[in-house]
């Protein structure tokens, strides 16, 4: 079943996903006809294309989601992923304009638990190549327990006053099934991001932990349990839990803290993006740039001095893809930044994820996917509304950006440039420890230093100075 769109008249979106239900292959067409606030129906096609109609006047082929077909293009089953993939699209077609504005904890069309999962589905398909899918109706039922047994152990606080109710569902959660936050600032354990792990092991991000307390309001609602209006406030802070409170009793403060069905799926999607990135060497930075970093499309001349650890870290995880190392503990996993980055393009975000997406397919050696994506990206951001940024940052990233779409013209120049030699260059199950290496690199950076920082008229073979060798292998490295 592949899903269509009907188009209605309305100011329209930077792009338009034309099949919810998306594949590997699944493909970009842009025109200048096109149509914002479109809403999913279901048809049936032999297509397996995505296309997205564009508000521009871009122009291009088909641009294509990489994933899966380079996971089976590497001999890996993507068959699990892509349903899972499929099953995620037909939630989020179900988004209407105002359902994508409604808080959380009065959802009715999206299954936030349901969604949340074949998310988990996909990456648990991609990671583990298992034969046998996650168990999406399982973990579901596991949810649904928790608001059975909450409604069991505490029927006198579901006679009571709202306060009393809402005091009564918190404990049960934080104190008696003893569910918490991670509040990790960097490197957030997997698990934490993903529901099933959090039903499993009580510990979860902000956002799984709201989406459990609004999915057992929920079913209490439906119960005719729950008489009044609930909102759920959701912590900005690194340690904060979600809490509900009686709407007609809120403060305008607490207006920033609602958390909207579109924003949660923005904010679960988000979260997992930035876990896996590959570049995780500088968190003062955006994604983008730590990517274009490592690349060496990003302007240094701000920078007094980069650290020998900074600058190895930027290599490394260049040469872990280079190598077919696709994940590791500190740097990240591209199959699931590239996962992540390509839903966040379905729920139609922020164009900048067009952009993030094309940096990494640069990385993967896919030099035509990626200008295509960032070309996109350049001719939608004008007439799109994009998220603040500082000055310096934006003008950086436009910086890199120009940089990077210059050095694709030239490689694209080049005959047969358009696709590598082999999807394994990012994809291949190459077990090999990175950090020796990467520690290697780090002593080497250091040795060069001290003995450039030391006068020698040795003279090597070939008639050059040992102390202007390394100057020139430095400049290499770095």
């Amino acid at each position: 079943m592949i899903a269509a769109v009907s188009l209605p008249s309305s100011p329209p979106p930077p792009w338009i996903p034309m099949t919810p239900c998306l594949t590997a292959s699944s493909c970009y067409s842009c025109s200048s006809s096109f149509n914002p606030c479109a809403s999913f129906t279901t048809s049936a096609s032999d297509s397996s294309t995505l296309r997205v109609t564009c508000g521009s006047q871009y122009q291009a082929g088909d641009l294509k989601f990489v994933l899966h077909d380079a996971l089976e293009s590497s001999g890996i089953d993507a068959s699990h992923a892509r349903e899972a993939r499929e099953k995620f699209c037909l939630q989020i077609g179900r988004l209407s304009a105002i359902e994508s504005e409604t808080s959380i904890a009065i959802n009715r069309r999206v299954n936030l638990a349901k969604t949340a999962l074949y998310v988990a589905a996909e990456d648990d398909s991609i990671v583990s190549h298992s034969s046998v899918p996650l168990p999406v109706d399982a973990f579901v039922e596991r949810l649904d327990d928790h608001s059975m047994d909450f409604c069991t152990k505490n029927s006198a606080a579901l006679r009571s006053t709202p306060e009393n109710l809402l005091k009564s569902l918190e404990r049960y959660l934080y104190q008696d099934k003893g569910f918490q936050r991670c509040s990790v600032m960097y490197q957030v354990e997997p698990r934490a991001l993903y529901l099933h792990s959090v039903l499993t092991h009580r510990t979860g991000s902000a956002a799984m932990l709201s989406l459990i307390y609004s999915e057992i309001l929920k079913m209490i609602r439906l119960w005719g349990l729950l008489d009044f209006d609930v909102e759920i406030f959701y912590p900005r802070d690194l340690s904060g839990l979600p809490i509900g409170y009686h709407k007609k009793k809120s403060k305008e403060s607490d207006h920033a803290h609602i958390m909207t069905t579109k924003s949660l799926l923005v904010e679960i999607l988000s979260n997992l993006k930035e876990a896996f990135w590959p570049f995780q060497h500088d968190h003062t930075r955006s994604l983008f740039l730590r990517a274009a970093h490592a690349a060496n499309c990003h302007d240094k001349s701000s920078t007094l001095e980069e650290s020998g650890f900074e600058l190895a870290s930027a290599k490394a995880a260049q040469h872990r893809l280079d190598r077919g190392v696709w994940t590791s503990v500190r740097y990240g996993d591209m199959r699931r930044a590239l996962s992540a980055c390509e839903r966040l393009i379905l729920l139609e975000t922020d164009p900048k994820e067009l952009r993030d997406y094309g940096i990494l397919l640069y990385h993967c050696g896919l030099y035509k996917e990626s200008m295509q994506y960032l070309e996109l990206y350049q001719e939608t951001k004008d007439s799109s509304i994009l998220k603040e940024s500082s000055y310096s940052m934006r003008s950086q990233e436009e910086s890199a950006l120009e940089k990077l779409m210059t050095r694709l013209s030239f490689i694209l120049l080049e005959e047969n440039w358009g696709t590598p030699a082999s999807p394994r260059t990012f994809l291949g199950n190459n077990s090999e420890p990175w950090i020796n290496l990467l520690l290697i690199v780090t002593c080497l950076v250091r040795r060069c230093k001290e003995i450039i920082a030391t006068p020698r008229q040795a003279v090597c073979p070939v008639g050059v100075s040992v102390q202007s060798s390394l100057q020139l292998n430095l400049m290499f490295i770095g």
